[in-house]
């Protein structure tokens, strides 16, 4: 678990040092057989097995309830059918989720508002940018109290500004590919603490340097990279070399068991990040 209790300590979680702990960000929650994407059981069984945090996608019914949930439509990860802005918050939580195999499964879609409640204390939750508006989501995180377990992104500097403007406690998981999109954030005046660089890849190593030089964390996506090669042994050499050589401190994976196994030999003998984690069970 990850065991942050307020927006000091999240930043202080998050600042780049040399003695950095690798991260894993479990994409949808690391889905597996019986454990379907977006769900809270989900999120607990990852977390058995590893310290993670957690992508989760925000959309809205039709009534305006903001749940945890990925695609457009139905099809894919439930028992229902057609669009989820079709269908009202008492019909959805009759629906089950399907998991990667499509088998029906004893979870359901769960409110973000729960989501939210349930990472408290255990670890953090990254927003992805679905349909939920800048305003409700802000407003769901504040009336939550949840700043100390959630990271909005950022596709593009303007988002961060909004939220920044009106909550200067959000933090964020801002899109930040190139030296000139790194000025920017720089002449917005965002403090670089509220601040972890979805770099990508390819890498750009140079980038990164000049970020961690600001204290900045850098993240990059697997999921159509290392997640892809044939074989676990290829899969843990592609993200011990991400780490080691590209200089990547998070990784969003659909892999977050062979991405742990990796990580371990890459773990510094100390670091003043080792107070966040915890391991009481869930």
């Amino acid at each position: 678990m990850l065991q942050i209790n307020n927006t000091t300590e999240l930043k202080e979680f998050f600042h780049y040092s040399d003695n950095r702990v690798p991260l894993i960000c479990a994409h949808r929650g690391g889905a597996r057989a019986g454990y379907p994407e977006n769900a809270i059981a989900t999120f607990e069984h990852t977390l058995t097995r590893m310290h993670a945090f957690f992508e989760v996608d925000p959309r809205l019914t039709k009534d305006g309830e903001i749940v945890a949930f990925h695609d457009e439509t139905l099809d894919r990860t439930t028992n229902g059918t057609g669009k989820l802005t079709d269908y009202t918050w008492d019909e959805v939580k009759q629906l089950k989720l399907r998991d990667e195999k499509g088998n029906i499964t004893p979870y359901g879609i769960p409110k973000l508002e729960d989501v939210l409640q349930w990472a408290k204390g255990k670890t953090i939750l990254i927003l992805d940018k679905k349909n939920v508006p800048y305003s409700r989501l802000l407003k769901l995180i504040e009336a939550n109290h949840a700043e100390a377990c959630v990271l909005v992104s950022a596709y593009h500097l303007k988002e961060a500004q909004y939220y920044y403007k009106r909550n200067p406690n959000i933090i964020f998981e801002a899109m930040i590919k190139d030296k000139k999109t790194m000025k920017a954030y720089e002449e917005a005046g965002i403090p670089w603490e509220n601040i972890i660089a979805f770099t990508g890849q390819p890498l750009d190593a140079s980038l990164n340097a000049r970020l961690h030089k600001k204290g900045v964390m850098c993240m990059a996506s697997t999921m159509k990279f290392q997640d892809k090669e044939k074989g676990r042994a290829s899969r843990i050499a592609g993200y011990k070399d991400i780490v080691t050589n590209g200089g990547i401190d998070i990784l969003l994976s659909n892999e977050p068991a062979d991405l742990s196994m990796a990580l371990q030999s890459l773990l510094p003998e100390s670091s003043s990040k080792v107070k966040f984690f915890k391991k009481e069970p869930i």
